[in-house]
């Protein structure tokens, strides 16, 4: 990495390294959008190991502006306190501290904000959908002055860099946008009548604060949408903002009706916001930083050597592992816990209001699970070598415990494997990679090949039992399910067949979803059958709308609200809504979900051990889940 790590100068901040920590919620902060233990928890464990800046999420410029009762507010001088302990947390840990300054416009809930959301026109967000009131002129100048209060108030809380959120469909984008701003007067209409409250905002904050203080400015250089931005518009309007007074320029994409360029799916490319910085980087005189599923140093550095950008914005890697700078720069590049975009944290702000992860238990919840010593060394037996058995493996042994893992397969990772098999999902790899890393290093001894029986926990003799059998795949009892034209999901991803003419998944889950577009890509005819009324339930939403996209380019036909009742040799039965259909296929794959396997379990619970059961053999449930359940174990034996 010849890049990565050398030093760089912009304006007065010099970044010891090209790594920068992005705007990226947290929603740590409490209802009234105050700093909590939590928060300067969560940022300084992402200051500390070497990333050469960070950025505080988002914070409010005024009380309608915010998305989220737990979003961080900079609209009041009670804010300035907390915010300053923020700040300081930030440099103590050697980084420059940064801070986002925002409003979110028509992209809130009237719930939220307890009114109607402000825009620059009469169009409600394409996702939230509710009313929005158009800003008058002197709501306008307003709003200025609140985007310059707040900026004021970043410089006395300490921060290094303000930086302006104009990107993700937020207020300012709204403005920039013909998507979204079709007003008549000098707010809207050609490029420069919608870049000109943005250029306003930069004015007054310069006039306030000076030029001598660091400004970045957040765009979407893409959104993807009709009459939406595009890279060449975007550096016009760049260029009208370096002349108000922006410094940097961070490159993004995406806007409210298409979050999946914001937050991009596993099922998009590496780094694919970057040739867009790198068309911006060509044609502009201040330093550009790019996001976009930037998840792997070595990916971040070819983007630095092609010269697309000056600095990384390495998002929700560093949510996964904080610790990414460090293990880069010393080469422990398998140590590394990485991102596998499968966008669980933005789906736990919808759904839990504060963020969460799916590889990385910890985040969020830094002050709650904390390694400590075990008290008594114990000799601990784990049955079964998937994300839960692996998890509280390696955590029990970093601890001081003597740790042995059993798995009857020749290989660990558990349905882990089998995620992992489909072209679009081979990051899911990386999980087992970095769990089998962290077996090494803390000593865990691993038996394959081997089946656990009560003979074998008997000899064994452990002090602690944990049983990570995982499930077994649901096989229905219906007439022909035991023909050879029947291939159970497993052997189909993880075992060479050839591709059929026609193929037929019974199961329109994420699993059956993946493999149907698995097959289509390689060129079968696929129709997913699928009892609920959806296709694609239970996956993360902006996952799922990807997928599905997919899907359909790939002439993947849905059938809703169907059910399997038989099977021939050439084909499936189906009842669909209440009609007989034939369905003819060289293949049929069963993917309708797994039960658990408490086999092992019923044989040994009355021995006289302290048995814990986790993951899938409990309830089949996520990976995320299995991942937590095994840190939580392995911090409290």
């Amino acid at each position: 990495m010849e890049v990565l790590f050398t030093p760089f100068q912009a304006k007065n901040l010099r970044f010891k390294n090209r790594i920068v920590m992005p705007a990226l919620a947290s929603f740590l902060f409490d209802d009234e959008g105050m700093v909590t233990d939590a928060i300067l928890e969560h940022y300084r464990r992402r200051a500390q190991s070497g990333v050469s800046m960070v950025i505080v999420e988002a914070c409010a410029v005024s009380p309608e502006g915010i998305v989220s009762k737990h979003q961080g507010r900079i609209y009041d001088d009670r804010f300035v306190e907390g915010l300053s302990k923020l700040a300081k947390v930030i440099k103590e840990e050697g980084a420059i501290a940064g801070i986002q300054i925002h409003h979110a416009g028509r992209q809130t809930s009237p719930k939220v904000i307890k009114q109607n959301p402000v825009a620059p026109s009469p169009l409600p967000c394409p996702t939230i959908k509710s009313k929005v009131d158009p800003l008058t002129k002197e709501q306008i100048r307003e709003l200025i002055k609140k985007f310059a209060d707040a900026a004021e108030r970043a410089v006395r809380a300490g921060f290094d860099l303000i930086e302006i959120h104009g990107a993700h469909g937020y207020l300012i984008n709204q403005f920039l946008s013909k998507f979204s701003n079709i007003r008549e007067d000098e707010y809207g209409g050609d490029i420069n009548g919608r870049t000109r409250f943005a250029r306003e905002v930069v004015e007054e904050i310069r006039r306030r604060i000076g030029w001598d203080f660091p400004i970045s400015f957040r765009i979407s250089a893409q959104e993807f949408v009709p009459n939406g931005l595009t890279v060449e518009e975007s550096i016009e309007i760049i260029k009208i903002l370096i002349d108000a007074g922006i410094d940097i320029i961070n490159v993004s994409a995406g806007c409210d009706a298409t979050p999946e360029w914001i937050s991009q799916p596993m099922y998009m490319k590496k780094a694919c916001i970057a040739d867009s910085a790198g068309k911006i980087k060509e044609t502009v005189s201040i330093p550009v930083m790019t996001a976009g599923r930037i998840n792997d140093p070595i990916v971040a550095d070819d983007i630095l050597s092609k010269g697309w950008a000056d600095l990384i914005c390495m998002g929700r890697a560093l949510l996964a592992d904080p610790e990414l700078p460090e293990k880069a720069k010393e080469g422990r590049i398998n140590e590394i816990n990485m991102c596998i975009a499968c966008c669980n944290c933005m789906e736990s702000i919808f759904k839990k209001g504060r963020v969460e992860c799916l590889v990385n238990p910890f985040l969020g919840r830094e002050k709650e699970l904390i390694f400590r010593p075990a008290e008594k060394i114990k000799r601990i037996m784990v049955v079964g070598g998937g994300p839960a058995g692996m998890n509280v493996a390696w955590i029990a042994a970093k601890r001081g415990h003597k740790v042995r893992l059993f798995e009857k397969k020749p290989f660990l990772g558990g349905q882990l494997v089998l995620g992992s098999a489909t072209i679009y999902k081979k990051e899911i790899r990386n999980i087992i990679n970095y769990h089998e890393s962290q077996i090494r290093k803390y000593g865990v001894e691993c038996i394959l090949n081997t089946e656990v029986t009560p003979e074998i926990v008997k000899r064994e003799d452990p002090d602690v039992v944990v049983l990570a059998t995982g499930s077994y795949p649901i096989i229905p009892d219906l007439p022909g399910v035991d023909k050879d034209i029947v291939i159970p999901v497993s052997e189909i991803l993880t075992q060479e067949f050839p591709i059929p003419k026609e193929t037929v998944v019974i199961g329109g889950g994420p699993t059956g979803c993946e493999v149907a577009l698995h097959l289509a890509e390689a060129g079968s005819r696929v129709t997913i059958v699928e009892m609920l009324s959806k296709i694609g339930i239970g996956l993360e939403s902006i996952t799922r709308k990807v997928l599905l996209r997919k899907l359909s380019e790939n002439n993947v036909k849905f059938m809703t609200e169907s059910v399997l009742e038989k099977i021939e040799e050439n084909g499936v039965w189906v009842k669909s809504r209440g009609e007989y259909e034939f369905i003819p296929a060289e293949r049929v794959i069963i993917s309708i979900g797994n039960r658990p396997d408490t086999r092992l379990y019923e044989q040994i619970k009355n021995m006289p051990y302290e048995i814990h059961q986790i993951g899938d053999c409990l309830e089949p449930r996520s990976a995320k889940t299995a991942i937590y359940e095994g840190t939580v174990l392995g911090l409290s034996i």
